[in-house]
């Protein structure tokens, strides 16, 4: 299952990501937005009453994390992963939109397989347990809207390197099955 490293660099494009298969590490670099449960409702209804959103979605990566409040001298707390189905009610509406990628962890339902395939985009996970080494890769962070929701607020990040996993790829691939039938295979 082990597959290619691959660095993708701002700006994001479908064009960048096409060759990514199940397995394979990406880093990344560039802007990177966080928006969790709460700030995807509210990124619904702003979608739903035709107001601007907080940050162009067309080519976006979303981060799904609800940092912790920074040290001092630090741009943000620990930035560990939070589980991705909860925004599977919103994931497949900003794919079509033309998001390019999820950030999180754990499965996906079917309708966000298929959305992240036919929109060509990818789903990544992000090293669940290891939050504060997530936090290192980012080098700046600030509230772009819903501030009152605290850690759920949405942020531009500036990430650099951040460590991550293809889980969903463009073509279909799915590195939860792959993985789980290569194991099967092996006993």
């Amino acid at each position: 299952m082990e597959g290619r490293t691959h660095r993708l660099t701002e700006p994001f494009t479908k064009e960048a990501i096409k060759d990514y298969r199940a397995g394979d590490t990406v880093l990344i670099t560039g802007t990177v937005y966080t928006a969790r449960d709460a700030a995807h409702k509210r990124i619904m209804e702003k979608l739903e009453q035709g107001e601007e959103l907080p940050f162009a979605i067309e080519n976006s990566i979303i981060y799904y994390v609800g940092p912790t409040p920074p040290k001092p001298g630090h741009p943000i707390g620990s930035a560990g992963p939070t589980t991705s189905y909860r925004m599977d009610a919103y994931a497949p509406k900003l794919l079509e939109l033309g998001q390019l990628a999820m950030i999180g962890k754990g499965q996906r339902s079917q309708e966000v397989m298929d959305a992240v395939v036919r929109n060509k985009a990818v789903y990544l996970a992000a090293i669940g347990g290891a939050a504060a080494l997530m936090a290192q890769k980012i080098k700046t962070a600030e509230v772009i809207a819903f501030d009152d929701l605290g850690a759920e607020a949405v942020r531009k990040l500036y990430v650099e390197e951040l460590p991550l996993t293809v889980i969903l790829d463009p073509e279909g691939g799915n590195l939860y099955e792959e993985g789980r039938k290569a194991y099967l295979d092996s006993l």
